[in-house]
């Protein structure tokens, strides 16, 4: 029912029981000892009960472009509408100059934070630990069709983890969000370009089993020479885009229980080094440090490496474009991640209810087809139905090529935080001696020797 309308009932029907009062005749009694003088009956006033107002609730993510934010404007206002009692304020995050996960950090701290936010899976732990942010396994348990394996099995390890109770093995008695989304990379191509330089297909490749790192190479190199302003491959500076290639070689960022450092494996020295080949020995790749995007879009690289959350920016050029799955290394895979963020809610909410009710409409599956509609994210729901009409969801066309990368022959890299661990202090010492080695500064020699050495402080002993 409409809210004032409601109100407006409720009013009238207090005006009802007033006037009944009124107009009821007197109980009989005794004779009087004294005539009592008659006195006119009280008019009954109209009493209005005050509305109730909406709870405010503020909500941010960390959208990678205009078009991402326009997409989850769009979700907001009409959620907006849809949850009774609660008025919603969107904020796009990662605009100011300071970290996004450093500037939540400090607004929590200051009271200051939204009630719900998303973070990357690589954070759940550190906000978790620090207790910036609410366990809602309680409201999820007294919510009627919840069930967490609706949801991609490896966030939800991630999302329902207990430092507290992992060593008993008990139930973890944890929920720290939901996933709003999972993606893999692929590579953006710029077919007209590849056409133009006489390259062969990335498509037919992948289809063919033939969509290597040699066959990668290959086409790079042919569309960098169309001209010195125009590359074969762009990647961002961030630990995501260079984390497949030492994926794909057998290494990694740390061991399988993700207690130590990996860096200086022989199999992730040799994916760091094909990377570096790409940028030092080829010269195939944009410069690292700068964003390749815009470049990508005014229609100067041939692949642009990305996530899904891309597309929506993509989808604005006015070339040929699509994509296809990221090219198969020496271990037999292409290395992909499975990323995923979370939904979560500021441990000082006022309103955990109502943060707990919209991280759950963000959630649904008709919220998340219609993301995936625009273009912004994969469904973070495992049904068979979420998956089909992801593929109906074009351009691209070749949308199975993310797919491809989530499926589980593929062996996709889980994204997920150090519980063991802190990830924030991990990647403040990986990514600048990773860039050293991909600007030339460092031998991949030099970072081996002595990049685990630090990176090995952050872990809990």
């Amino acid at each position: 029912m409409n809210k004032n309308l409601l109100f407006k009932v409720l009013s009238l029907l207090l005006v009802a029981s007033f006037a009944l009062t009124a107009c009821a005749p007197a109980a009989p009694t005794e004779a009087p000892a004294a005539e009592v003088p008659a006195v006119e009956a009280p008019v009954a006033t109209e009493v209005v009960a005050a509305p109730m107002e909406d709870v405010a609730i503020r909500w941010r993510t960390r959208p990678d472009n205009q078009e991402e934010i326009d997409v989850y404007t769009k979700i907001s206002g009409e959620l907006d509408t849809q949850l009774e009692g609660i008025t919603l304020t969107y904020e796009p995050g990662g605009t100011e100059s300071a970290n996004y996960q450093d500037q939540l950090k400090t607004e929590v701290a200051a009271g200051t934070a939204p009630d719900v936010f998303w973070i990357p899976g690589t954070d759940v732990a550190d906000f978790a630990t620090r207790g910036l942010i609410l366990n809602v396994s309680d409201l999820a348990a007294a919510t009627e069709g919840y069930k967490a394996d609706d949801f991609y099995a490896g966030p939800m390890y991630h999302l329902t983890y207990n430092p507290e109770t992992a060593a008993s093995g008990a139930d973890s008695g944890a929920l720290w969000g939901l996933p709003r989304d999972v993606s893999t990379f692929a590579l953006y191509l710029n077919l007209d370009l590849i056409n133009e330089a006489g390259a062969p297909d990335p498509r037919e490749l992948a289809k063919e089993g033939k969509w290597t790192w040699e066959a990668f190479l290959d086409v790079a190199q042919k569309t960098r020479a169309l001209g010195s302003d125009v590359y074969g491959y762009g990647a961002s500076a961030w630990w995501g885009p260079y984390g497949v290639w030492l994926n794909a070689a057998g290494g990694g960022f740390y061991n399988a229980d993700r207690t130590s450092c990996a860096l200086n494996t022989p199999e992730s020295l040799a994916g760091l080094d094909f990377q570096r080949s790409l940028y030092q020995d080829h010269d195939v790749a944009t410069p690292y440090g700068e964003d390749p995007e815009p470049v990508f879009r005014a229609g100067n690289v041939a692949m642009f490496q990305n996530g899904r959350w891309a597309t929506p920016g993509v989808r604005t050029v006015d070339f040929n474009w699509d994509v296809v799955e990221l090219p198969k290394g020496p271990s037999g895979t292409a290395g992909n991640w499975l990323f995923w963020g979370a939904y979560v809610i500021n441990a000082k909410t006022e309103h955990p209810a109502e943060a707990w009710a919209l991280v759950q409409a963000l959630t649904t599956a008709q919220t998340q087809g219609q993301i995936s509609a625009l273009g912004a994210n994969i469904p973070s729901r495992v049904s068979q139905e979420a998956l089909d009409a992801f593929l109906t969801f074009t351009p691209p066309t070749n949308n199975q090529a993310f797919l491809n990368g989530i499926a589980a022959d593929a062996n996709p890299t889980a994204e997920g935080p150090l519980w063991a661990g802190s990830w924030p202090e991990f990647s403040k010492v990986m990514d600048p001696a990773v860039q050293g080695v991909l600007t030339g500064a460092t031998t991949v020699e030099a970072f081996g020797a002595t990049i685990c050495d630090e990176a090995n402080k952050v872990f809990v002993k």
